[in-house]
């Protein structure tokens, strides 16, 4: 039976977010992601506008055809899927880390399959799927160099996601219609037994919870704080949820029983960033309240100071100090901007 264009859309006006214009074509996988990502971190979501026509149209010449259409050879590259991949397995890692991370076997069974399901559920979006079992060997492989550490799904979702990339292929099989009871059933499964254990976790030991994922923020911003930019861009995501919370309840903050708990996060990203100011004034020699002249001027003194060019005696003490100058500089520039924006 063929679809309506219209009735995708409505679906997706409606129940974007959990998928259900996918259900209706009947995109399991794809509409699996959506459930469990917050309707894809919302770009998913916001994306699907525009491919909706071409997926009615492609299922429904399947449709005629009786056939999945089959295709040989490898499929394209997709630098959207493999970010996709990286970002969903780290996802799936946070979350078993929240849920799961009192288990035994937390880093040796637990979390290497939960980063590795959640690479290979979007890489069986659409007509294209990997190796299951590549992927989840690469990410066990992967996990035991990272073990203990509170941003290891980070490493095991990049090898996991690479791995899956190099054994894609189609799809091998022929359209089969489904019961659809049958097929909301194996869905909801799955969403139960992704959700069940962070709900319990997050509602009923809140404050462990927290904890974790608080240390969890901090050892991913300490790690992208060669990378100033990238780390004030995490900054901005991480404290989203929180600004849009802010939106809703008149800027008042987090008032319920659970979100006051929640709110210990913000705080402490916030103060992550004041002591990166209050490092970056250090290393330029320069007071908080310093004028963007006055940091141009030490930030050049600086600069001719350390630069390795004048430091060949002593290479890997300028480096460092010249890098350390940089992101520094990167720093207090940014905040300046934001400081200038606000008044």
């Amino acid at each position: 039976m063929g679809k309506r264009l219209i009735v995708a859309y409505g679906l997706w006006a409606i129940g974007g977010p959990l998928g259900l214009h996918h259900i209706y074509l009947e995109r399991d996988s794809h509409a699996l992601l959506l459930m469990l990502t917050l309707g894809g971190f919302g770009v998913g979501w916001t994306w699907d506008f525009w491919k909706i026509p071409g997926l009615v149209s492609e299922f429904n010449k399947q449709e005629r055809k009786k056939t999945n259409n089959m295709k040989n050879g490898i499929p394209p590259a997709s630098i959207i899927q493999f970010m996709a991949q990286v970002t969903t397995g780290i996802y799936f890692g946070l979350a078993a880390a929240i849920g799961l991370s009192t288990l035994t076997s937390y880093y040796v069974l637990v979390l290497p399959l939960a980063v590795g399901l959640g690479v290979h559920l979007v890489a069986s979006v659409g007509e294209k799927t990997s190796k299951l079992q590549n992927t989840l060997v690469a990410a066990f492989l992967t996990s035991p160099i990272f073990y203990g550490r509170a941003v290891s799904m980070i490493p095991i979702s990049l090898a996991a996601s690479i791995t899956s990339q190099q054994n894609r292929h189609y799809r091998l099989h022929q359209r089969q219609h489904e019961n659809l009871s049958l097929r909301l059933y194996r869905i909801g499964l799955a969403y139960l037994a992704f959700t069940g254990p962070l709900a319990y976790s997050a509602l009923l030991n809140t404050s462990r919870t927290v904890s974790y994922v608080a240390e969890s923020i901090g050892a991913l911003l300490d790690w992208l704080s060669f990378f100033p930019s990238l780390s004030a861009l995490m900054e901005k995501i991480l404290l989203l949820p929180y600004r849009i919370w802010g939106l809703f309840t008149g800027g008042g903050g987090l008032h319920h029983q659970y979100f006051k708990e929640w709110e210990k996060i913000y705080e402490f990203v916030a103060s992550f960033q004041n002591e990166k100011e209050e490092m970056a004034c250090k290393i330029l020699g320069v007071s908080p309240d310093a004028a963007i002249e006055e940091i141009n001027h030490h930030y050049r003194d600086l600069v001719k100071l350390w630069h390795p060019d004048h430091n060949r005696h002593r290479p890997i003490e300028a480096e460092q100090h010249f890098i350390e100058i940089q992101a520094a500089y990167e720093t207090l520039t940014r905040l300046h901007k934001m400081k200038d924006r606000a008044r």
